[in-house]
Parts: structure tokens; C-alpha cells; sequence
């Protein structure tokens, strides 16, 4: 049974989750159509995108498949904390005391992205068909009748594909999720430290703008590790039932109509890079105002009942423990 405390940081960490969404999703929507685009290509860049977008389709445009990560976000955030703080108990072996290097942070990291990947594969699918549907596209998802929404999308995949259909590219998100969500603890927890170290009087609380600069960057060092098996994927699965190809038929694939260059496998690379500071901002804010919020009901709550202080005094010090080091979400 879950604790007072892990309840509400899975509640904290849901609505964080939501405003990564709804910051980032505009941001994920342009590198999707930039990485998934026909030859010759319909954008000349990120904010030719932006604009086409916006005047075809309205700023909904830029919002679209954004239901299928609202209503998955809290799953996976759940999924990738519980997954990567039990794979850092069994690294201590039993010792809860004992403290992690950061090699054993990293491989925490990459197991729990393995087991990521899982809740990630179906909700990414849904939305990249979603937002693939735009005025001009003549090849892949987007040709077919367009999905009046999340569910629909969900429903004719299924219908046509089975549950296999919604796992289509499983092995690239996981060959992009391992490397990355390993690249995104790792180097978070290595900045913390660093940045911690520079301002030990903050130790306990460490400053906002230090724990948004981590997290910036290692969104950022994310995305260096696993960007080409990002576009490979998005190609893949934007494909209709039809079409049923490895992923090396759609590594080549691009490899040959980007004319045989290396630059094809990082198309929207600038904007996944652009996304992470804004996406992470929302992030932390949202999760430290509901954390605060509910902290404070909490402490009113314990206020009005008799309880040992020092058992509350350990209690809090736990809590911050496991707040200093939950304050991410998944790697944007």
C-alpha cells in the first residue's frame, strides 16, 4: 500500500507530467512532421512548419495526438520512478544505506527505461498518427481517412493490426528509451551534484534554478543518445496495417532518400533540443506547486493529531530525500 507521501507525489508528478504535455506537445508535434515528412519535403524548417501549421490547420494544429500522452503521462511517470527506484534497491543489495555511484544511477536508469518503453510504445504511436495528419500529405498514415480522435486512432489499430499493431516499432522505442532515459539520470544526477557542491548552504533544498538547469540538459544529453532511432521510429509507426517492414527497411529507406547523408537521421534535432528547457520549466513548477500545496493540507492535518516528533523528524527527512531526487519526469 502506497504511503501519504507516495501518493502524493505520484499526484504531484501526474499534473508535472500534464504540463510537460501541454508545454512540450507543440514543440513535438513540429519535430514529428519534420522527421516524418515526404520527399521532397513540405517544410523548409521548424518554423516554416510552425507557420504552415498554424495557417492550414489553427494553433490545434500543433496540439494534435496531444489526449494520448495527457491521458498516459501519469502511467508512465509512475512506471519509470517505481521501476527505477526498485532497480536502485537491488543495486544496494539489501543496504538501503548504502550509496549509489553514478555508473549504478545510469544503470538504474537504462533498466527502467527498458521497462518504460513498454507503456510508451502504444501512447506514441497513437499521437504521432494523430499529428502526421495534415493538409498536403499524400504517402503513410495520413492519406488514409483521418481519425476523428485518440480513441478512434486506438480503435481502427486495433481493429486492423491487433494488439501487435499498437506495439509496432516496441524495439526502437526500447533502443531509444534504454540509452536515453540511462543519459537522462545520469547526467541529472551528476549536475545535481555538481551544482549542489557550488552551493552547499542549499544541500537540503537545492535551488530552483540549479535543479531546472540539470534537467535541461540532461533532456538535452537524452536526445543526443537515441535521436536517430527517434525519426526511425516515428517513420515506422505513422505507417498504416498495410505495411509491415523491419526497421532496418525504414533505416534505409531514409538513408537513401536523404541522398545517402547522415543529417537525415537528426531532421527536428533542433527543435527536440529547444523543447527540453521549456518542458522541463513546466514540469518542475506544476510538481513543486501541488507538492506544496498538498504538503501544507498534510502538515495542518498531522498538526491536529498527537505524534512523536522524532519519528516526524525522520519521516522528513526521508520525504525530502525521495523529493530531491523524484523532482524529474520522463526525459523531454
Amino acid at each position: 500500500m502506497l504511503s501519504d507521501y507516495h501518493v502524493r507525489e505520484l499526484v504531484a508528478g501526474t499534473v508535472g507530467g500534464w504540463a510537460q504535455v501541454v508545454v512540450g506537445h507543440p514543440f513535438d508535434t513540429v519535430k514529428v512532421r519534420l522527421q516524418t515528412q515526404p520527399n521532397p519535403p513540405l517544410f523548409r524548417g521548424p518554423l516554416d512548419c510552425v507557420r504552415k501549421t498554424v495557417t492550414r490547420e489553427g494553433v490545434r494544429g500543433l496540439f494534435k495526438g496531444v489526449y494520448s500522452p495527457l491521458m498516459g503521462i501519469g502511467i508512465c511517470n509512475a512506471t519509470l520512478f517505481s521501476t527505477n527506484e526498485n532497480f536502485r534497491r537491488l543495486l544496494q543489495a539489501g543496504d538501503p544505506g548504502k550509496e549509489l555511484t553514478l555508473s549504478e544511477m545510469t544503470l538504474a536508469g537504462a533498466l527502467s527505461g527498458a521497462v518504460l518503453a513498454l507503456v510508451l510504445c502504444p501512447m506514441e504511436l497513437v499521437k504521432i498518427r494523430m499529428q502526421v495528419q495534415y493538409e498536403g500529405a499524400g504517402s503513410g498514415a495520413s492519406a488514409a481517412r483521418p481519425y476523428t480522435g485518440v480513441m478512434d486512432c486506438t480503435r481502427r489499430t486495433f481493429h486492423a493490426e491487433g494488439m501487435r499493431g499498437l506495439f509496432r516499432g516496441l524495439n526502437l522505442t526500447m533502443l531509444r528509451e534504454i540509452p536515453s532515459t540511462a543519459a537522462y539520470f545520469g547526467t541529472y544526477e551528476a549536475l545535481k551534484e555538481l551544482l549542489i557542491l557550488r552551493h552547499p548552504d542549499n544541500l537540503q533544498h537545492p535551488r530552483t534554478l540549479d535543479l531546472l538547469l540539470a534537467g535541461g540538459i540532461a533532456g538535452q544529453m537524452a536526445w543526443v543518445t537515441c535521436y536517430p532511432q527517434d525519426v526511425v521510429k516515428s517513420r515506422m509507426q505513422m505507417e498504416p496495417a498495410a505495411t509491415r517492414r523491419s526497421m532496418w527497411y525504414y533505416t534505409q529507406e531514409l538513408w537513401h532518400t536523404g541522398n545517402r547523408n547522415w543529417r537525415v537521421f537528426f531532421k527536428g534535432f533542433g527543435t527536440a533540443m529547444v523543447r527540453a528547457f521549456p518542458a522541463n520549466a513546466a514540469t518542475f513548477f506544476a510538481y513543486e506547486n501541488v507538492m506544496e500545496m498538498m504538503e501544507i493540507k498534510q502538515k495542518r492535518r498531522r498538526h491536529s493529531l498527537e505524534y512523536d516528533p522524532q519519528t516526524s523528524l525522520e519521516h522528513h527527512q526521508h520525504e525530502e530525500g525521495d523529493r530531491r531526487r523524484k523532482t524529474m519526469s520522463i526525459p523531454v
